[in-house]
């Protein structure tokens, strides 16, 4: 695809700018659906993007948003491996393996331009994704003291917040932002979105009370400690968004090589997206290095384990579902980065949007999965309304892209 050099004024004057027509957008994403046609400041300013396209956008960031959701499913069909061992597996796949291998397919001599960025951004990069990976670690502790419907409503809504508003925030974009009308129509779908998230936290709340303790009860319930982890586990999740920014350099070099063999500027991202999970990797594989002496566990790799030899047949379908596992969790981020490009300008709203599409196909899967069978009326009303909220921040967040993108 043809990519047209741009360089928009932060501050653009959108007083005088023809207001499109709603209508236009929504039958925009119709076709689009159905198959049819630190550095931050600095950066931006030289970055060279593809032209705008926040419906195509907003379909990548939901495509992605479902691998996310469904990334967990094949868990269920390992057995006699302990947690430790095959999210360090998993891990291997989605942080290491399929990141390094698209990079190699889509964009030429990757690492190479890797090499090439600064030994400063490369830092930065990093130690974003290693502050991320404490915050997927603790959040599984949220959940423990809280229950499913709180720890992930809070972690959710702090992650989204601040993953969103805190790279233009830094950049001191964020005033500008807020004076256009576009950047207020997208703080709008943030906001929405934050309400949709409290909304779905809520429906799942309840799910929880009328279920009762043979579908999730929360034993060790501790609101006060709690609250602390899951807002920690919450904010330093946002620090992928971080790292993603910080690696902005590395995209440039990217795009160069990209220019240089007629390759498209969809895969700018996907260099500094191996730096990141790097340093994701590392915080995740010292933690299950550490459950692993402590648990005395590694074994369990090799076939046996305390109840005895695990068949070949099992280790190999773990390792399988290890495998899909990975690739699902690592196309997440493969179609965030591409949905990025065509956010056009206000690119930060695509944390807005990958939560948004993470939460809304997780619903989904869990209504296929019949776990809201047995709930009342009013909480599965609760739910839709989380639901719906969340489609209408997805909608409200393109549309002010849009409205960026076609004064």
């Amino acid at each position: 695809m043809p990519t047209e050099p741009s360089n928009p004024a932060v501050g653009h004057d959108c007083s005088s700018a023809r207001s499109p027509d709603l209508s236009r957008y929504l039958s925009g994403l119709y076709i689009l659906l159905g198959g049819g046609g630190s550095n931050l400041q600095t950066t931006r300013k030289r970055e060279i993007r593809l032209n705008p396209n926040p419906f195509l956008g907003v379909v990548f960031h939901w495509t992605g948003g479902a691998s996310a959701a469904s990334c967990y499913l094949p868990f269920r069909a390992i057995k006699h491996w302990s947690w430790e061992i095959y999210w360090l597996l998993q891990g291997v796949f989605s942080w290491i393996v399929a990141p390094a291998i698209f990079a190699a397919l889509l964009v030429p001599n990757w690492f190479s331009t890797i090499s090439h960025a600064s030994p400063h951004t490369l830092l930065l990069a990093r130690f974003w994704g290693a502050m991320w990976g404490i915050g997927g670690l603790t959040f599984g502790l949220g959940v423990r003291y809280l229950g499913v419907a709180l720890g992930y409503t809070i972690a959710l809504g702090f992650s989204t917040a601040f993953g969103t508003l805190m790279p233009p925030l830094f950049a001191g974009e964020l005033g500008a932002i807020a004076s256009e009308r576009s950047g207020q129509v997208i703080l709008l779908g943030v906001a929405v979105c934050i309400a949709a998230i409290v909304v779905s936290g809520l429906a799942g709340l309840h799910k929880e009370r009328e279920l009762g303790a043979s579908h999730g009860q929360v034993r060790e319930f501790d609101y006060r400690k709690g609250l602390l982890v899951a807002t920690f586990a919450g904010v330093m999740s946002a620090c992928f968004a971080y790292g993603l920014a910080d690696a902005k350099p590395i995209d440039l070099l990217a795009q160069t090589q990209l220019a240089q063999h007629n390759r498209s500027d969809l895969w700018q991202h996907l260099p500094g997206l191996v730096v990141v999970l790097w340093g994701g990797f590392t915080t995740n594989f010292l933690w299950c290095a550490f459950l692993l002496i402590r648990n005395r566990s590694a074994a369990q790799f090799l076939g046996r384990s305390p109840q005895g030899q695990i068949p070949a047949q099992t280790l190999a379908v773990n390792a399988a579902a290890c495998a899909a596992a990975g690739l699902l969790w690592y196309f997440q981020f493969f179609f965030y980065s591409m949905g990025e490009t065509k956010m056009g300008h206000y690119s930060f709203s695509s944390w807005t949007l990958h939560m948004a599409g993470t939460i809304l196909f997780a619903t989904l899967w869990g209504v296929l999965l019949k776990e809201w069978r047995g709930t009342g009326r009013g909480t599965k009303l609760l739910g839709t309304a989380g639901f719906l909220l969340l489609v209408l921040s997805t909608i409200i967040v393109g549309y002010g892209n849009y409205l960026k993108a076609h004064p």
